[in-house]
């Protein structure tokens, strides 16, 4: 059986990442789960493997893409890891802060409110399908970490 191709696994992780924020989005303007400032981070993150992805599917080089994919999703690993340490440890807040005031500032957040303003509380995490958004990101960025560590350590077949 053959393996997929690079760029059809580049592809298929960028729609992944893509479809997450998408999630993200629903959760914030439908269910009313206001997002907090390390969820917009770990939006940038996701956002950042869809884009070396994206880079790596059509330039000739496709490790380049997978390594600016590995890079945000260990960065993404790391965001999920600090959030879900605020979860596990009542008391340690990361809520509306000079953190957020920064991270609002920011071009995006400014001209993309809807997408990148941190209004939430860290430690206010609720569920969806059984885990915490912190979780989910925490699962999502643990599979895109090996899913751009395979293709780059793959021989081409």
């Amino acid at each position: 059986m053959n393996s997929p191709s690079p760029r059809t696994v580049l592809l298929s992780a960028a729609a992944a990442c893509l479809l997450l924020v998408a999630v993200a989005l629903y959760l914030q303007h439908v269910k009313d789960m206001l997002p907090c400032p390390l969820c917009v981070i770990q939006r940038y993150l996701f956002l950042a493997v869809a884009i070396g992805c994206l880079i790596g599917a059509f330039g000739r080089k496709p490790k380049v893409g997978a390594a600016v994919g590995l890079a945000a999703a260990l960065g993404g690993l790391g965001v999920a890891g600090k959030h879900l340490y605020v979860l596990a440890n009542p008391g340690f807040s990361c809520g509306i802060d000079p953190m957020t005031t920064a991270l609002n500032k920011f071009p995006t957040a400014t001209y993309l409110p809807w997408l990148f303003e941190a209004d939430g509380l860290c430690e206010k995490a609720e569920i969806f399908m059984g885990l915490t958004v912190p979780q989910w990101s925490a699962v999502w960025f643990a599979i895109l970490t090996a899913t751009m560590i395979w293709l780059l350590v793959r021989r081409r077949a």
